[in-house]
């Protein structure tokens, strides 16, 4: 009825009339009578800036981010649902900021060891890939400091500004870039020196029991470079990387207090995984501190490594099998167990000249 009213000539009504007739205010009237108005008093420059500035602030790509979420999580190990393309060993982020690396790629989930405690994350938490492998931050930068198994500060000195980053899984060098053995490396001991010497690219085991004197070997073998890199020539310094694995936080930083007593952090990195630290962090600091010292052999200059000590990363290795339900073997170790140190201990060579950068 009120169109035929708006529409007929000779039915002549006020926008009051109408409104009343409609039960409508009169200001949504006088609202639809000014709109014309205020529309033609807009130019067309201003028109023109207002797009101007929304061309400008397109973005012509989107940030695709592959998500899963958590089916379940218990004692440090989650099982993912959703992330297919995820590789092996590759980083992947949890909602609440924790970090976790794949490790089972199975054919419905993902089995995913967590770097952290797994307190904050809950079932049906989201996971986004990282679409990077495991990485941790290497060069100069790091001498002096103590990090953890990720490369993250952990001796309240403030960040480390490092400028290049390495992977902590690489492959060892064949046999065409190395060298033989041929430098000599002196740990201070006149014992170990003149019946046992050991080389630059040497691999070297200290076994014992416990109380014995094998942590005293190593750190002993450190203090003893300081000499050697008071030489002029950086080509014939020796850096230093002490890994802790599994040890009491008491025990590295008296370690810790010995090198910075006698100057010696001035060309050393300590690599914590304390025995309070989470598995895979225990398992994986041996390959970060490797990374590390690889640095300084791949640019012409060499490095010593200290693991200590292995077991304790073959039992943190063996929790982390079971807990991924990974066949056991002798005395539940998994059947790599035996590749799991060999891989690394390879990575350790002298290079040739021709390899050197």
């Amino acid at each position: 009825m009120l169109s035929r009213l708006l529409t007929r000539g000779p039915l002549r009504a006020t926008a009051a009339t109408i409104a009343a007739r409609t039960c409508l205010p009169a200001t949504s009237r006088l609202l639809h009578t000014t709109a014309p108005r205020l529309a033609a008093k807009v130019s067309p420059a201003e028109v023109t800036s207002i797009l101007e500035e929304r061309i400008a602030g397109f973005k012509d790509h989107k940030d695709v981010d592959e998500v899963g979420l958590v089916l379940s999580v218990a004692d440090g190990i989650a099982r993912i649902y959703g992330l297919n393309n995820v590789q092996a060993g590759e980083m992947v982020e949890f909602s609440c900021g924790l970090k976790g690396m794949a490790l089972n790629l199975e054919t419905d989930n993902v089995g995913v060891v967590v770097f952290g405690e797994d307190r904050n994350i809950l079932e049906g938490d989201s996971v986004k890939r990282t679409k990077a492998i495991v990485d941790v931050p290497v060069g100069k930068e790091l001498l002096g400091r103590v990090v953890d198994g990720l490369g993250n500060p952990i001796d309240d000195m403030g960040p480390i500004n490092a400028k290049q980053r390495s992977r902590v899984e690489v492959k060892a060098p064949g046999i065409i870039p190395r060298q033989s053995v041929s430098e000599p490396m002196s740990t201070g001991l006149k014992a170990v020196d003149s019946l046992i010497p050991i080389g630059r690219g040497q691999r070297e085991l200290i076994i014992g029991d416990r109380q014995t004197g094998k942590t005293a070997i190593a750190v002993d073998t450190i203090l003893n470079q300081k000499q050697v890199n008071e030489n002029p020539d950086p080509t014939k310094h020796l850096y230093c990387v002490y890994v802790a694995i599994g040890q009491k936080r008491s025990t590295v930083a008296q370690i810790v207090e010995v090198l910075r007593k006698f100057g010696c952090m001035s060309y050393s990195t300590v690599v914590a995984a304390t025995a309070s630290d989470p598995a895979p962090l225990q398992y994986l600091a041996p390959y970060s501190g490797c990374a590390m010292g690889e640095y300084f052999r791949d640019n012409g200059m060499h490095s010593v490594i200290v693991y200590d000590d292995l077991s304790k990363q073959a039992v943190a290795y063996r929790q982390m099998s079971l807990l991924l339900r990974r066949p056991p073997g002798r005395e539940a170790y998994p059947g790599d167990v035996f590749y799991l140190h060999s891989r690394l201990l390879e990575r350790a060579a002298k290079m040739n000249a021709r390899t050197k950068k």
